[in-house]
């Protein structure tokens, strides 16, 4: 007994599926797609800095280096305890550690910046005290979730609107929407992100004839898609 009312119960779902969907195809509808994107620029910066100490004549420990870095940022108004974190040793890091047998203590940090400027006088100032190891890890931009719900809110209104456009010429009318699908792209390319940035050793002029290298990000492009089957009235 048990096993029939299982059985009738799965015919009778599988039915009532059936039936919405068969229900939905047999209206009539009008399905289209639309795209909104936009281009931010990044308001979050992480610099990879790499300390290391070598076995040579004029060895400084990576303590030393350490010291002078964190002397060195907190005259560039950085906040330590904010911006900058010690980097776990893994990836590509931890591989260079053990190619590189001249290195006899390594410490990797990261630190968040907020402009480009600021990263680039990073670059020479650090570069000035012996660090020369940084690179760019990524950007980001800082209202990206307000940014996605109002593409996605635009991209709506476009579809709508490019639905309208599609059924007057019949002398129809658009209803509410049947079927909604979104999706977001990001760009997270950082090839070329750091567009010909030069450090200039100090060494043979004076430091007061440099100054801090411009630097500017690649805008981060951010779109949306919406597939919407709207009923047509």
């Amino acid at each position: 007994m048990n096993r029939i009312l299982l059985t009738l119960g799965i015919v009778l779902t599988f039915q009532f599926v059936n039936g919405q969907t068969k229900n939905f195809i047999d209206q009539p509808y009008l399905e289209t797609t639309a795209k909104v994107d936009s281009l931010v620029k990044p308001d979050i910066i992480y610099l990879d800095i790499l300390l290391r100490e070598k076995d040579n004549r004029t060895k400084i420990s990576v303590e030393e280096l350490e010291n002078k870095m964190a002397t060195k940022l907190e005259s560039m108004g950085i906040d330590l305890k904010k911006q900058l974190t010690l980097s776990d040793l893994s990836s590509n890091f931890k591989k260079y550690f053990l190619k590189q047998k001249d290195i006899l203590k390594s410490k990797a940090y990261k630190l968040k910046v907020f402009d480009a400027q600021t990263a680039g006088k990073i670059l020479v100032e650090l570069e000035s005290i012996g660090i020369s190891n940084t690179s760019l890890d990524r950007t980001e931009y800082s209202k990206i979730e307000e940014l996605k719900f109002d593409l996605k809110s635009k991209a709506v209104k476009k579809a709508r609107k490019q639905a309208e456009f599609l059924v007057k010429p019949l002398n129809q009318k658009i209803g509410g929407a049947l079927f909604i699908i979104d999706k977001y792209y990001q760009d997270y390319d950082y090839s070329g992100t750091l567009e010909e940035v030069v450090v200039i050793g100090y060494s043979s002029r004076k430091k007061s004839e440099y100054k801090p290298v411009e630097i500017e990000f690649k805008s981060i492009k951010i779109e949306t898609e919406v597939t919407i089957k709207f009923k047509i009235e």
